[in-house]
């Protein structure tokens, strides 16, 4: 049960239950497309999610810029899975070093907890994380808190994955 703090300094107990928020742990579960199941960091400080791939490729279909892009199966090491996704639009993202990053964004569909929402999502290589997937506000809007201190406080209850998402599994 959720405990919130009232102005008087007394707790408030918050229902949990269907129709309420969840609460998340800063790390939680998240399930894309064709199952495929990656450890995600929460960012209630990032506006957009972010997602770890391998190699891209960009090309033109019927006039707009697509890309296709590997993620790696973390289920199998042999692995890695194919998405092919229409750019939404690109990012500009500002570095601590004062750079700026270019990055195409791509709607994907995402399941946490019980929640499955198609977000934007920005392609980048997060190799240099722990996390392949960064859960940015876009996606818990409305739907999740955050508990800094909890982990893998939710239950993976999604949806069958629709057959034309776009995504296929191949071996390296």
């Amino acid at each position: 049960m959720l405990v919130i703090a009232t102005p008087g300094g007394e707790g408030a107990a918050a229902d949990t239950t269907e129709g309420a928020k969840q609460i998340a742990g800063w790390v939680e579960e998240a399930q894309l497309p064709l199952q495929l199941v990656l450890e995600a960091k929460m960012d209630t400080g990032a506006d957009t999610t972010s997602l770890d791939i391998i190699r891209m490729r960009r090309f033109r279909r019927d006039g707009r810029s697509w890309v296709s892009f590997w993620v790696d199966d973390p289920d199998d090491d042999n692995r890695r899975i194919r998405f092919d996704r229409r750019v939404i639009r690109y990012s500009r993202i500002k570095r601590h070093s004062g750079d700026r990053d270019s990055r195409p964004v791509v709607g994907i569909d995402i399941c946490l907890g019980t929640v499955t929402r198609r977000v934007e999502v920005n392609l980048v290589d997060r190799s240099e994380f722990d996390y392949p997937l960064l859960i940015g506000r876009n996606f818990m809007a409305g739907e999740i808190i955050v508990d800094p201190e909890g982990e893998h406080l939710l239950e993976l209850d999604c949806a069958p994955d629709k057959a034309d998402d776009g995504g296929e599994r191949e071996d390296r």
